[in-house]
């Protein structure tokens, strides 16, 4: 659990073994099973989650047709953001694939490290820019590329998640209609399309 979070955070600072032994130490581990709402749409979202083993989405509802806008494995962060940065109600739901442990840093714990120290500031903004550059760049990939390359593209970087995401669930999640992902999948599994090499 330690060793996961302390990659994670690398990419943004390095941290001594004394500051993440800290860090655990005011984070509540959590434990769900699978087809559990972390949040609801009408809640508020009081924790930012790492997942530690398991798979999670974020969707909201277009009618009565779920939008999912974040698939989550081990080692990323999931949370209704908005509710939780604008202190709002939340307009997403958060709930789990698989059985998933968290490990979920709630606001009073967040603002604890930040009075502790600027450098829990600073990881804090380099965290939330990140998460926004994310965001950013899948919003732009599902603009500029057409059904198919974002289909190839999500399968080259995501292989594992075809075999954990039920299909509806990968279908919305890169906006394509269901019996539009079933042709493609069949398509690369029978011609061999895709340069990855990748076994559907």
């Amino acid at each position: 659990m330690v060793k996961a979070l302390k990659e994670y955070l690398a990419k943004f600072v390095e941290l001594t073994d004394g500051e993440i032994e800290y860090l655990t130490s005011i984070a509540e581990v959590r434990t769900y099973d699978k087809k559990v709402k972390l949040i609801d749409q009408g809640e508020y979202e009081n924790y930012f989650n790492f997942i530690i083993k398991g798979l999670a989405r974020k969707y909201f509802f277009k009618g009565d047709e779920e939008i999912i806008t974040q698939l989550a494995k081990e080692g990323e962060l999931i949370s209704s953001s908005v509710s939780f940065l604008s202190g709002e109600k939340s307009l997403y739901v958060v709930e789990t694939i698989e059985p998933t442990t968290f490990l979920s840093f709630s606001r009073e714990s967040i603002e604890q490290l930040y009075a502790a120290d600027k450098k829990w500031q600073r990881l804090g903004r380099l965290i939330i820019t990140d998460l926004f550059l994310q965001k950013e760049s899948w919003d732009l990939e599902r603009i500029l590329y057409s059904t198919q390359e974002r289909f190839v593209r999500f399968l080259s970087t995501n292989s594992n998640l075809f075999q954990r995401v039920p299909q509806k669930y990968l279908a919305s999640y890169l906006n394509i209609q269901p019996e539009t992902f079933s042709r493609l999948k069949h398509l690369l599994r029978t011609r061999n399309t895709t340069n990855t090499a990748i076994s559907l």
